[in-house]
């Protein structure tokens, strides 16, 4: 991992993820963040202490001080570091809110293949192009 950006695990294997992943890095104006899907050798050794099961349950954020963040957490701290999602990011930290958004995160997760067939998450991935960026592993073009 590189020394300055916070490490993004998630699914390659989901279309939703790839999507989300590839708006993200449009998103991160400043290059803070590196994406690498869990079946990159680089995510086993950001996350050793993490099973395959654990990664494939939530997305997962991996802090240049070592702290881990998963689903709706992982969501509100990367959304404080990149400038289109902070008012999304500041919300999430209004007491109470969280506890939603984990639970609507866990659901939306559990589902993410079936609402990725139903909204064509694939195809959507094939509109928005990836942005080319050296430091992330294993994005698609």
């Amino acid at each position: 991992m590189s020394a300055s950006r916070h490490l993004i695990l998630y699914d390659g294997d989901c279309a939703m993820c790839q999507f989300q992943v590839r708006a993200l890095t449009w998103l991160d104006w400043f290059n803070v963040l590196s994406f690498v899907p869990i079946a990159h050798p680089r995510a086993a050794a950001a996350a050793p202490h993490l099973t395959r099961e654990q990664l494939l349950e939530a997305i997962h954020c991996v802090a240049l001080d070592g702290r881990i963040h998963r689903g709706a957490r992982a969501i509100r701290f990367v959304g404080m570091r990149l400038p289109l999602l902070v008012l999304l990011a500041l919300v999430m930290w209004i007491p109470g809110v969280i506890w939603v958004a984990e639970k609507i995160y866990a659901w939306v997760a559990r589902h993410r293949q079936g609402i990725s067939r139903l909204f064509g998450c694939k195809d959507a991935c094939a509109v928005l192009p990836a942005r080319k960026r050296g430091h992330d592993a294993g994005l698609r073009p």
